[in-house]
């Protein structure tokens, strides 16, 4: 698919800086690169040139490389200019492309080219966008993952499996009484189809892995009034975040601070201090702590060591992680999970060890599926495979094994029934 329009837009940072990487795509990129550098370098060369408008004026010197289609990111004519990276060298350029007739890229208009043109499939597109906004290490390794085509691979052979078992059905079904058409071939096709069933569901179980790398792992700092909490948020921000004072109540709204803890993303939230009130603005900070908790990965359930037992926090909470505090003043008490001093530092190495230990064993660094669009069709696919297995009518099974393909082929975008046919063909030269 070839676009009629050409498009150009800024890749590189925010300006002012030093060099600004403007980008062109599209069947007009050369016919304009020519317009302003003159004279094109061969392709993928870097070569200086003047840029000047139609007119002659020098609007800037640039470095020009030039990447012909197919053999392009977007699959499309490209040219990048390596410019100065002023605010009014990238205007007066724009200005000479729209007087050419290029228009502005619309947001994530490259990538979709690429696209539209094979050049990346769902899923790549996605990894590149993450690994573009990746802040931490083990976002990196998740994104590189993704956008270098590792995901898709592993997508790209599980629907490659349930086509071929899939064609071996079929031509049990339709094509029994020909002589390469082995006999009874589908009662060899379940036993993978069941394995492969086992590779989805462990796939599907870590979602919750790639989530967490994502968007980051959630731990909320609760307890009763004075119990620590906006102590232990500055002290693990290494910054005033939160207002700390010995006014039960201080803390009405919820505050967070994310921290990288050796290359994982982990969001700390700071909660009212839980009690019952009579004042109304105090009672919402309860209601959004309440909240809050659960929906945490991790709760941080602090008391002050020695301090009066208070039923402060809902029944039956999972992953709550009891949490003694100041124990500078009171000594180390064996009736919490941890004993810390905000103001000492005293135990927060061993907090830092006991999240980071947690989190390790949540991802191994294995491929998982990181969006709620890979989750909903790998469980439709897991589904549909499931039923083929169940199933009594073959022809009806041949169908589950179909939809769990198309399902599996509607994450990277690429549900292409006529590869059926192919191996049919191919497999048992049907119509010799």
């Amino acid at each position: 698919m070839i676009s009629s329009d050409t498009i150009f837009a800024l890749s590189s940072g925010v300006l002012p800086a030093g060099v600004a990487v403007l980008r062109l795509s599209g069947p007009g990129s050369f016919d304009a690169a020519r317009v302003l550098a003159g004279d094109l370098p061969q392709a993928r060369r870097a070569v200086l040139r003047t840029i000047r408008s139609p007119d002659g004026l020098v609007i800037d010197q640039a470095f020009v490389l030039l990447f012909p289609a197919p053999n392009s990111f977007t699959g499309e004519d490209c040219v990048e200019f390596q410019l100065h990276g002023s605010r009014a060298v990238i205007a007066a350029v724009y200005e000479e492309l729209e007087r050419l007739g290029l228009r502005l890229a619309e947001a994530g208009e490259f990538s979709r080219r690429a696209f539209e043109n094979g050049k990346l499939d769902l899923v790549e597109v996605e990894g590149l966008a993450d690994l573009i906004a990746a802040e931490t290490e083990m976002q990196r390794r998740l994104a590189v993952e993704q956008s270098l085509g590792g995901q898709s691979a592993l997508y790209n052979q599980w629907a490659e499996r349930l086509t071929r078992a899939r064609a071996l059905i079929e031509a049990e079904l339709d094509f029994a009484d020909e002589d390469d058409v082995p006999g009874s071939v589908s009662d060899g096709v379940w036993s993978d189809m069941a394995d492969l069933l086992l590779e989805l569901r462990e796939h599907i179980a870590a979602a919750r892995a790639g989530e967490v790398i994502r968007d980051g792992y959630k731990v909320v700092i609760a307890g009763p009034p004075n119990a620590g909490k906006s102590s232990l948020l500055n002290a693990l921000a290494k910054r005033d975040v939160a207002i700390v004072t010995e006014i039960a109540g201080t803390t009405r709204d919820i505050l967070h601070v994310d921290i990288d803890l050796d290359g994982y993303l982990v969001r700390f939230f700071d909660t009212a201090g839980l009690r019952s009130t009579d004042d109304r603005v105090e009672l919402e900070g309860v209601r959004r702590a309440l909240t809050a908790i659960e929906q945490a990965d991790l709760i941080l359930h602090l008391e002050e060591i020695d301090s009066e037992p208070q039923q402060s926090m809902p029944l039956g909470m999972p992953n709550v992680l009891r949490i003694g505090t100041k124990v500078d003043s009171h000594g180390a008490s064996s009736a919490y999970d941890l004993c810390i001093s905000s103001r000492t530092g005293e135990g927060l190495e061993a907090l830092r060890a006991h999240l980071l230990a947690t989190l390790q064993q949540l991802w191994s660094g294995s491929l998982v599926p990181n969006r709620l669009r890979h989750s909903r069709h790998l469980k439709e696919a897991s589904n549909f495979l499931e039923e083929a297995l169940n199933g009594s009518e073959l022809d009806v099974r041949a169908e589950s094994l179909r939809a769990a393909a198309s399902s599996l082929g509607r994450i990277t975008g690429h549900v292409d029934v006529e590869q059926l046919l192919d191996i049919i063909f191919s497999q048992f030269c049907i119509g010799k």
